[in-house]
């Protein structure tokens, strides 16, 4: 499997669990605020396989999971095979997805090799292409949101609350994951020419929005 960085240990990506982070080349979106843009392109150096494999196989025991992020890992051809190895040797899987394959994520999750999924909802309906930076069938990822809150699985829902989006398109967000489902708010970090985060307590009070309305909003990055 294609690998653009590898970070040996993690506190905070896997819930509960010291990790490390395989992060993989390209991705099928464009978000101007992403933060892992240098290797979105998927023409980047990439980290030789057989290394992080031995680096696994000597901390087994140590780390407990491993986090597969990107870019987005579900273009990777060969995800499932990686997938499985690292599984072989003990890990528990988290994946990072942005939810536009549903068919790959429904194929790990019902082989049982995920233990974790977070996905990231970019926007509501009516602004994803905006946000995205490129053309999105949001029916596919109102599947893939269904498919996951009704897996079993333990998962997140989270959203990077970016100058594009507005309380009222944030709280339509989660009427769409309303229940037991985890929904993290997370906070823009400023980027060139993409304008200003929110203040504090507008993220605040679009938690608050969400909360009365019965769901669970849990803000980060403030």
């Amino acid at each position: 499997m294609k690998i653009a960085g590898f970070q040996k240990s993690s506190f905070v990506d896997f819930p509960g669990i010291i990790a490390c982070v395989v992060f993989t080349p390209g991705c099928n979106m464009n978000c101007s605020f992403c933060h892992n843009r240098h290797i979105i392109s998927g023409n980047v150096p990439l980290v030789d396989e057989l290394s992080v494999m031995d680096y696994l196989n000597k901390r087994k025991g140590m780390v407990k999971g491993v986090v597969i992020s990107g870019g987005e890992p579900t273009l990777q051809p060969d995800l499932v095979d990686f997938i499985a190895r690292v599984r072989g040797m003990g890990y528990k899987i988290k994946l990072d997805t942005n939810g536009t394959n549903c068919e790959v994520v429904k194929s790990l999750c019902e082989k049982g090799y995920i233990d974790y999924i977070a996905m990231d909802i970019k926007a509501n309906t009516q602004k994803y292409s905006l946000v995205s930076g490129c053309r999105i069938d949001t029916d596919k990822i109102l599947e893939t949101v269904e498919y996951i809150k009704k897996s079993g699985i333990p998962h997140e829902f989270r959203t990077t609350f970016c100058p594009d989006l507005t309380m009222e398109d944030v709280v339509e967000i989660s009427d769409s994951i309303v229940g037991d489902s985890d929904y993290y708010l997370q906070q823009y970090r400023e980027v060139e020419n993409c304008g200003q985060p929110h203040p504090r307590e507008y993220l605040e009070n679009t938690a608050k929005r969400i909360t009365e309305k019965g769901g669970k909003c849990i803000i980060r990055g403030l």
